[in-house]
């Protein structure tokens, strides 16, 4: 028996397995109804609306309903959609035993103490049929599968069956009746004691000496199953005419409490009050198989309806388990799969040929016939195969195969023996291992032992190891051993491996255990490991090297590096044995050989990507539609923004990914696309740093820029288009603008003359005398009525000409360093060849975008003249400068000549931290906004000073000298120049034991301006840090959840008093007020806090609620209180308070709050986020916001902006 989940709760009455879902309700003594994912072993849902004791549970077949019956006398028919009670059936006068839905028609069966059993129109909420006869309690009835017939069960020691075809005639659509038809409804069935012709008896069976507990029908055969207090289990059959005793099954020591048919094998299954789960063989009617519980008495047994599943209740829960492993003992060799049928026959698989061979060999007489084979081990050589079975401590056999497959012959010549494990480790010898001895024994083909070896203390398993050798298997460690040497070659610290799988090379193995998978290489040194939620069950080598492996419902792949994904969705789980291109070969759970379609292009990428095999990555990114998310974000965090470009048809994002690999056409392209302002700001300032005056010329002109355009023409030295905007400014009216430009241009007639236009005769008179010009001078003075003599003038200095371009670039682009394209990019242009380069380049040589601002004018249209002059808005051609032999490229050396260690920091990271060390501040601000969006530096300022002062030391030098400077490093042992890195101040475990402390400290004595201020602190500290591992990595990312959930309940709460004042009685204040402050005070218990302060934000809503009558929020407070609590005093007040609110659970003031929903909280309007309404989140904190708030400052880091495109944080290089 393998159990897969058990729950720890009060005594389970009822069991319900989903359908389809990986779930399970049980129904507890304590008047709870659990919802559980036994899959994840999670528990989804409670619902708690019954009183007293609930021992009936089911699940619909096909609608999201359930139905429960419980000692309150009520059935109640739930949606777990809505997680709500929808209505209540009342009619019985006593406990409800059992409850079951019919499995076509709107039915609900039920039985009761009150000795009827009744059926239920759960659509039109009606009692359709009321069933009498039994004189004692109805401990159980259920619905025959197929035919229109139930059983039931009592304690008057009978068992009865009775038709209900009168029912459905009854109740069913009327349709043309046949003549038979006619006859029956004339003479209709003969009635029972009460006038009853829906439902009558048809045959009562009467055998158990003491009250029988439960009934069963067999899913296809006319069979029944009975279980009663005479400690018997009773097996019947019926004809159409009549109903006997078959046989008893006896075994149990106390009242057997229930029982039921193995859905798909000729097994019973029964479970009673003696502890004890036993199945007995349908066919003989003994006992095959028994599993005791210490302490724990069974009252329900159920079976899943679809799967090998089945689940018992006792007093302290439930558990799930299977009877037997459902694992096909296989193996494989070059292109050939054999395996082990249901039926026990060994057969083969060619995959060359996807042909099924005959049964070779039948094994019925290994082992039990009710335990499968546990492993298949092949000999090529000998053309035999090792069979091992479990059953007896363990046994194996030696078998030779047939050369042709004529059909299930039993084996002649076979070689037995007792072992645990059995495996082949060279062409004559195979190893045995005894668990129960702890020895291995190696034996040759006539099973003779050869040699004995001492395995490690607590060898659970052995394992094929590689010629020679084998893989020792302990509960912590596994061991690779020699067998000629006996010696231990390696051992790897890896906790309860229970398969190996080797690649088909050889040289790598996975080393998978429940819920992990570790790649080793053939000498058993760890290569990655990897962490799943859902089990793991099986695994299988790609050629290229990738391995696959499935779980209960994916098939996920995972690269050398740890790397992993998603290949596709399972809905049945398969164990995998070989891939080969886009299928892969795997048996299913009835050993039947199954191919998958898989799309491996995901994997093979990636694979390329490590590999840097550029033309596979060419290739696969011509030949397939790789697209999504999942790429473009694992591309941006391995740093290919360049190839993550070829992926992407989002324009933004498009944008977002060539202004971050500097792709200044493709930014381009997306800019004119989405032509918003903010996008060609960012554009202009990454082209200036390119030196690509161009492309920031039209983002000026698109951006009307005209002050940023005059400059630039300035220092590209293009007097023209410097002249034509001083015309643009003069047509549009902005004197500032001119004169500027006059300035630029050194037009000084120009700026006597806009002197004068705005009356400013002294500044005009002073410009025109400074510079010589005496007929100016003259004018002004006529204009001004003065004469030269009344005018009193201040020394003159010489006239200054603004400077000139010295050598003028605005025909070709600024030379900026050299880079060096990335391979991927080289690959990328000889896909194309070399473009020409043509006048215009970089898609510039559009339409002058300012003629449109120049020819419409506030007082009419340009002269022609001008037009014309305007007509020569030419970009000029892009001159590309080859890089010259003599060039170095910088990129590739080691920091060059006159480079500090602080500039080396800053070239080696792209940690924003060692930035700031290095103190190039602006390339960590920038650094920051990519990974994070951080907008808002202020509060980064301390951190920035204390990280930089800390990663250096000045030692005094002689008087009037400069300090020696002494760089600090974290990287010690280092000594190329390429990974030298700062210390940076702070690590983990001091933030760990300092402000996370701290915080939580405050929290717990409710200083919770101060806890706010110290987890915001505790943000900033690691917004700005540097790593180890990766392993601590995921250690701070914990941090900032944690943080930031701190920091948003603190801030819910403090703002709550800030309404109130501190004051906790709400009678004074406003209906606004008060309704703000409840809800305040819920949503205060949201954010996840460890449970200690969870108990504390649960007691405070619980109180608050309480003195303001809000009786039913304070009960909801106060149960969630006694059971996740876990202070002892707090939990004695809230039952207090809860045995007070369940007398009136009513609240004066509906607040907004609904305590079973799933929900965020806004953290800037601290009001809820429902699944699925719109919403965004900080890229730092992960902190939750409506989308309104998209584009503002996050609340909590007040750093990072809301939404903001982010590639996340890097810590650790």
């Amino acid at each position: 028996m393998l159990t897969k989940f058990e729950s720890k709760s009060s005594r389970a009455k009822g069991l319900a397995f989903h359908p389809k879902r990986p779930w399970i309700l049980v129904s507890l003594h304590s008047s709870t109804i659990q919802l559980w994912d036994y899959r994840m072993g999670t528990l989804i849902d409670r619902f708690e609306e019954h009183d007293g004791p609930v021992r009936g549970i089911d699940f619909h077949k096909t609608q999201p309903l359930f139905v429960s019956g419980g000692d309150d006398y009520k059935i109640k028919v739930w949606s777990y959609q809505t997680r709500r009670c929808l209505f209540t059936l009342n009619g019985h006068l006593d406990y409800v035993r059992t409850v079951f839905f019919h499995h076509e028609l709107p039915w609900i069966l039920s039985s009761s103490d009150d000795q009827t059993i009744r059926i239920w129109n759960w659509q039109n909420r009606s009692l359709i049929c009321t069933m009498t006869g039994h004189n004692h309690y109805t401990m159980c009835a259920q619905f025959h599968p197929k035919e229109d017939l139930i059983v039931s069960a009592s304690l008057d020691q009978s068992v009865r069956v009775w038709d209900i075809s009168g029912l459905r005639k009854k109740h069913s659509a009327p349709t043309s009746m046949t003549f038979e038809d006619q006859m029956a409804r004339a003479n209709p069935n003969q009635a029972d004691m009460f006038g009853n012709t829906d439902a009558v008896v048809k045959f009562v069976l009467e055998g158990h000496d003491r009250g029988v507990n439960w009934v069963a029908f067999h899913p296809t055969l006319p069979l029944i199953v009975s279980a009663g207090d005479d400690r018997l289990v009773k097996l019947w059959r019926m004809s159409e005419t009549k109903a006997w005793e078959v046989d008893t099954c006896r075994g149990h020591f106390q009242n057997v409490s229930a029982c039921l048919f193995h859905p798909h094998q000729d097994l019973i299954l029964s479970v009673g009050e003696d502890k004890c789960i036993r199945v007995w063989d349908l066919n003989k009617r003994t006992s095959v198989q028994s599993f005791k519980r210490e302490n724990d008495r069974f009252w329900v047994i159920a079976a899943h309806p679809e799967i090998n599943l089945f689940a018992a209740g006792h007093d302290n829960g439930v558990m799930v388990f299977k009877l037997e492993r459902e694992r096909p003992a296989s193996a494989v060799y070059q292109n050939q799969l054999f395996y082990i049928t249901k039926e026990k026959h060994v057969r083969s698989y060619d995959f060359s040929k996807n042909v099924e061979s005959p049964p070779m060999l039948s094994l019925k007489k290994l082992g039990s016939p009710w335990v499968p084979p546990r492993s298949l081990s092949y000999n090529p050589a000998e053309r035999a195969i090792l069979v091992t079975s479990p059953t007896d401590g363990g046994t194996y056999e030696l078998i030779t195969l047939p050369r042709d497959a004529t059909g299930a012959v039993e084996p002649t010549d076979t070689k037995r023996g007792s072992g645990t494990s059995a495996v082949f480790v060279a062409r004559n010898r195979f190893a045995v291992f005894n668990q129960a001895s702890q020895q291995i024994d190696i034996r040759d083909l006539s099973n003779s032992t050869t040699k004995t070896i001492k395995p490690p203390h607590g060898t659970v398993d052995i394992c094929f190891g590689g010629t020679g050798c084998l893989l020792l298997i302990t509960a912590t460690s596994v061991v690779l051993y020699d067998i000629q040497q006996k010696q231990h070659l390696a051992e790897l610290s890896v906790n309860g491996v229970k398969y190996v799988v080797w690649s088909t090379d050889g040289l790598h193995a996975a080393l998978l255990s429940k819920h992990n998978v570790t790649i080793v290489t053939k000498s058993l040194e760890q290569i990655s490991t990897l962490h799943e939620t859902i089990r793991i069950k099986s695994a299988t080598w790609d050629d290229a090297g990738v391995l696959l492996y499935s779980t209960l419902n994916h098939i996920k792949y995972t690269l050398m590096n740890g790397d992993n994904g998603i290949v596709r969705t399972l809905e049945h789980t398969v164990y995998l044995v070989r891939v080969k291109g886009k299928s892969i070969y795997c048996l299913d759970r009835a050993a039947k050989p199954r191919i998958l379609t898989i799309d491996p292009t995901e994997y093979r990428f990636k694979l390329a990507l490590i590999k840097r095999d550029y033309d596979e990555m060419l290739n696969i990114i011509k030949t397939s539609s790789l697209v999504g998310q999942s790429i473009i974000s694992y591309l941006q965090k391995k740093g290919y923004p360049e190839i993550a470009l070829q992926f992407v048809q989002d324009p933004q994002t498009r944008f977002e990914l060539a202004i971050e690999c500097g792709n200044l056409d493709v930014a381009v392209e997306m800019a004119r696309q989405l032509d918003r302002p903010k996008l060609w700001t960012r554009l202009s300032t990454e082209a200036l740093a390119h030196g690509n005056h161009p492309i920031v010329e039209m983002a000026y002109q698109k951006l009307h820029s005209f002050d940023k355009l005059s400059f630039l023409y300035l220092s590209t030295g293009d007097k023209d288009k410097l002249t034509r905007m001083a015309k643009i400014a003069e047509h549009r009216g902005d004197m500032t603008s001119r004169f500027q430009n006059a300035l630029y241009l050194g037009d000084v007639r120009s700026r006597v003359d806009i002197l004068r236009e705005l009356d400013l005769y002294p500044l005009a008179y002073m410009t025109a005398k400074s510079h010589g010009l005496g007929d100016e001078c003259q004018t002004i003075l006529e204009a001004s009525g003065l004469s030269e003599e009344e005018i009193i003038l201040p020394s003159e200095g010489k006239p200054v000409s603004p400077p000139r371009a010295i050598v003028p670039t605005f025909q070709s682009k600024w030379p900026v360093k050299i880079t060096s394209s990335s391979t991927f990019q080289k690959a990328l242009l000889g896909e194309g060849g070399e473009e020409e380069t043509t006048p215009g380049t970089n898609g510039i040589g559009e339409e002058d975008l300012l003629e449109a601002d120049a020819a419409v004018h506030q007082n009419g249209h340009l002269e022609e003249g001008e037009d014309e002059d305007a007509a020569g808005w030419d970009m000029g051609d892009e001159n590309v400068v080859e890089a010259g032999g003599d060039l170095v490229d910088v990129d590739n050396t080691e920091g060059g000549a006159g480079s500090s260690e602080a500039e080396l920091w800053s070239r080696n990271s792209p940690i924003a931290a060692d930035h700031v060390a290095g103190g190039s501040y602006e390339t960590a601000m920038q650094l920051l906004n990519r990974q994070i969006g951080a907008v808002n530096f202020k509060p980064l300022d301390n951190r920035f000073q204390e990280i930089y002062q800390a990663s250096r030391t000045f030692l005094p030098a002689n008087a009037g000298l400069p300090p020696l400077v002494n760089y600090v490093r974290r990287t010690l042992k280092e000594t190329d120049s390429r990974k030298v890195l700062p210390l940076i101040s702070r690590d983990l475990e001091s933030i760990s034991a300092g402000e996370l402390q701290l915080g939580k400290t405050q929290m717990r004595t409710k200083k919770l301006e101060d806890g706010v201020k110290t987890f915001k602190k505790l943000l900033r500290l690691l917004m700005l840090n540097a790593v180890s591992s990766q392993r601590e990595v995921e250690e701070a990312k914990n941090m900032i959840s944690i943080a930031a959930q701190y920091a948003l309940a603190m801030s819910i709460e403090l703002h709550r008093r800030s309404l109130t004042g501190g004051s906790t009685d709400l009678a004074s204040f406003s209906d606004d007020i008060k309704k703000r402050s409840l809800e305040l005070s819920a949503y205060f218990t949201v954010p996840e806090l460890e449970p200690a302060h969870v108990t504390l934000a649960l007691f405070s809503a619980m109180n608050f609620a309480n003195k303001n009558k809000q009786f039913s929020s304070a009960l909801s407070f106060a149960n969630a209180l006694i059971e996740k609590g876990t202070n002892a005093k707090f939990k004695d007040n809230a039952r207090k308070i809860k045995s007070v609110c369940e007398r009136n659970p009513t609240d004066v003031i509906d607040i907004e709050f609904d305590q079973f929903g799933e929900f965020d909280i806004c953290a800037a309007s601290y009001t809820p986020i429902y699944g699925g309404e719109p919403s965004t989140a900080c890229p730092y904190d992960g902190s939750k916001y409506h989308s309104k708030y998209k584009g503002t400052v996050c609340k909590i880091c007040e750093v990072a902006q809301i939404g903001a495109p982010a590639s996340g944080l890097r810590l650790f290089v």
